[in-house]
């Protein structure tokens, strides 16, 4: 098989789809990579070192798009990178669709077939190609907010950890899942008192477990919601429902009752956030104020620690690549269940039951289009 990978174009978008070493495993496989011209350098990787371990290194994008059999990136991919796509191609990567008509429409116009990475499951039942950049967004989002605190930058002016003699920040963490865990173990170890609101009484007797009298684990509903979050000095969002667009837990209402400086960070951005009054931000522009909150709601956290969240991903991405190359698309999603969870666009169909009934789209059965194949 013949694998693309082209340059991230997402604004402050610095990830590659495929590592060096990666390119060595596939290629020792008997397949061929492209590499878009200096993609790499955003990871600090020159085209000498893809070269170097197998890959072929090419010019322009329509060259890529034109010739490959799989494209692999990290982002959804923008508009003008739809128009490329043909409806003999693969396409593996993040999607997040269901905050997104136009990348739907543009997807299903291309007659491609687009597997999510967030939507591959695992045997158990978890999401093995979302959990990496979960746990580094579930990081970073601590960090980011620590920083959006400071009073120069238009918070409060509170230290998350405090000092002796002085209290500690109030950090509320909706969803216990692994963007939550993470941020928990953060706001911990950065000493904030931690409180985190989920729905599940098993996901926070599991988490009272990992963190002890460290964490105050609360059942989420609506007066638990209002007393804790509006008591919040930093605010994190990490609410998920696979392939669908995120619940708005936090009402404009309930935002008015928090106090003025205080910090969202909402990392359910990516799929359409978990506020009424969030909207999608970059790296070079992350914050705005509204009813008197500073919101962090940058679309792809991960991509400002491009080094780390690229080796993180392949480590999970590398092992369903190969799949695809040694086996092609129909037999790997016939023979890996988990994998065929995963496409969410065929042939100009919608293939992911969520986003089609939010969208007023008919879905097909993923199962269905590959017996037709």
């Amino acid at each position: 098989m013949l694998i693309g990978v082209p340059k991230e174009i997402k604004p402050d978008e610095y990830r590659i789809g495929l590592t060096p070493e990666s390119v060595k495993v596939i290629t020792d496989d008997g397949h061929e990579v492209m590499i878009l011209s200096d993609a790499g350098l955003g990871i600090g990787k020159t085209n000498e070192e893809y070269q170097n371990n197998g890959a072929i290194i090419i010019d322009t994008r329509e060259e890529i798009f034109e010739k490959a059999d799989m494209i692999v990136k990290v982002k959804e991919p923008q508009l003008d990178e739809c128009a490329l796509l043909n409806e003999d191609q693969i396409l593996f990567t993040y999607l997040h669709l269901a905050p997104d008509p136009e990348q739907i429409k543009a997807l299903l116009d291309s007659g491609s077939k687009a597997i999510a990475y967030e939507s591959v499951k695992d045997k158990d039942g978890s999401y093995p190609l979302l959990t990496p950049m979960s746990e580094v967004a579930g990081r970073m989002a601590v960090q980011a907010g620590a920083s959006c605190l400071e009073k120069a930058k238009g918070g409060s002016g509170i230290l998350i950890g405090g000092v002796t003699g002085v209290k500690s920040a109030n950090v509320v963490v909706i969803g216990g899942g692994v963007v939550g865990l993470n941020s928990i173990e953060i706001a911990i170890g950065m000493k904030a008192n931690v409180t985190v609101l989920d729905k599940s009484a098993e996901r926070l007797d599991y988490l009272e477990t990992v963190f002890g009298d460290d964490l105050n684990a609360v059942i989420a509903n609506k007066e638990n919601n209002e007393t804790f979050i509006s008591a919040a000095d930093l605010l994190i969002g990490a609410v998920l429902i696979p392939g669908a667009s995120a619940p708005k837990i936090v009402t404009r209402e309930l935002l008015l009752k928090m106090k003025k400086g205080s910090v969202f960070v909402d990392v359910a951005i990516d799929q359409g956030g978990c506020a009424e009054t969030s909207h999608a931000t970059t790296h070079s522009n992350p914050t705005y104020t509204e009813e008197g909150i500073l919101h962090y709601c940058v679309a792809n956290m991960p991509g400002a620690v491009p080094l780390t969240s690229t080796y993180a991903l392949n480590n999970a991405t590398l092992p369903y690549v190969q799949t695809l190359a040694n086996f092609g698309f129909k037999e790997a999603l016939t023979r890996d269940e988990g994998l065929r969870s995963g496409l969410n666009v065929c042939n100009g169909e919608l293939t992911i039951e969520a986003v089609a009934k939010e969208h007023n789209y008919k879905f097909k059965d993923p199962a269905t289009i590959l017996a037709a194949l």
